[in-house]
């Protein structure tokens, strides 16, 4: 099988549902920053993170594939449009309330940094904000529908990155940078 097709070279590509639609539509804007996110989480992940940090983010990339496969069905009645369910938002909160056990409690602003793997966690985190906000752009677009466990996924997933790549720094024993304030 060849990895060309040539049928996207007139600007448009298929979706989970019959028809053709252009590469620049929100959908597609949508689940290609969520295929954006998982590539810079494989590039983390090549960072060499610890063994239980690297489990945690093979896993969300996993999930990131179920996210965008939800994202490329438009239908309600299609066979992903569900398929990012409540336990999956579980069990990202479930990580976070596990890691902030070992974290130093956060009294102020950190800037984005420290070790690369913390740092590239960081730019997933911002990614991932990012496919948020084209989520929401999407679900406001009329005739559009997306299921609403996507944005919460979404939404929890930034927090996981945020807290995971200050587990990252902690377990290497690099301090967050604070950050300075206006002054």
């Amino acid at each position: 099988m060849k990895i060309y097709t040539k049928t996207g070279d007139d600007g448009t590509t298929g979706l989970l549902a019959p028809g053709r639609v252009g590469k620049d539509c929100p959908r597609i804007e949508a689940y290609g920053t969520v295929d954006e996110l998982n590539a810079a989480l494989g590039v983390a992940r090549a960072s060499k993170l610890d063994a239980v940090s690297d489990l945690v983010v093979a896993q969300i990339q996993d999930d990131l594939f179920v996210v965008g496969s939800a994202l490329a069905d438009p239908s309600p009645e299609g066979r992903f449009y569900h398929a990012v369910h409540g336990e999956r938002v579980a069990r990202l909160e479930q990580e976070i309330d596990r890691l902030d056990t070992e974290l130093p409690p956060l009294t102020q602003f950190i800037l984005p940094g420290g070790t690369l793997g913390a740092a590239q966690l960081h730019l997933g985190r911002t990614i991932c904000r990012r496919a948020e906000r084209q989520v929401i752009r999407l679900m406001h677009q009329p005739g559009e529908h997306v299921a609403h466990e996507i944005l919460v996924y979404l939404n929890r997933l930034s927090d996981l990155l945020f807290v995971l790549a200050r587990a990252v720094n902690h377990r290497a024993g690099v301090t967050d940078t604070p950050w300075g304030g206006l002054g």
